[in-house]
């Protein structure tokens, strides 16, 4: 069975929101990561993103500017998931989002040239998330 899940990339001033998942998450512990989530039963991808975007930093989904594409991963866990990313505008106070505490413990806000802080915790051919916050980066700045 593969699960459905999503993912947004949110930026300010030329910068990407990261989030680092807690130390003792099942998946991906002590990972930075962006706001994002498994699609529950009955949701489709968009309603997920903007659950998942309230509940983890407490914005709200203003709009999508740009589909960032799909791909299917393997977690640690052993599960295939399907993932649909977006870079997305959001409505909030972006100085002080409010954290899913204690799935995510602390944020910060990367450049292009910050990037490398998302392999932290991850086996050195895991590139996907680095990738997909570069294409969000790139996308923005057309």
């Amino acid at each position: 069975m593969t699960l459905l899940v999503v993912g947004a990339v949110i930026l300010r001033d030329g910068r990407a929101f990261i989030h680092r998942r807690s130390f003792d998450r099942a998946l991906m512990p002590g990972c930075w990561d962006i706001p994002g989530g498994h699609v529950e039963e009955g949701e489709s991808p968009l309603e997920a993103l903007q659950r998942e975007l309230e509940e983890e930093t407490g914005w709200r989904l203003r709009r999508i500017v740009a589909d960032l594409g799909e791909h299917t991963w393997t977690g640690n866990d052993g599960l295939e998931r399907h993932e649909f990313d977006y870079l997305i505008e959001v409505d909030g106070d972006l100085a002080a989002p409010r954290l899913e505490w204690p799935e995510q413990v602390e944020y910060a806000w990367v450049g292009p040239d910050e990037l490398e802080c998302l392999m932290e915790s991850r086996a050195p051919d895991d590139t996907m998330l680095r990738e997909l916050v570069a294409r969000g980066l790139r996308e923005a700045s057309r």
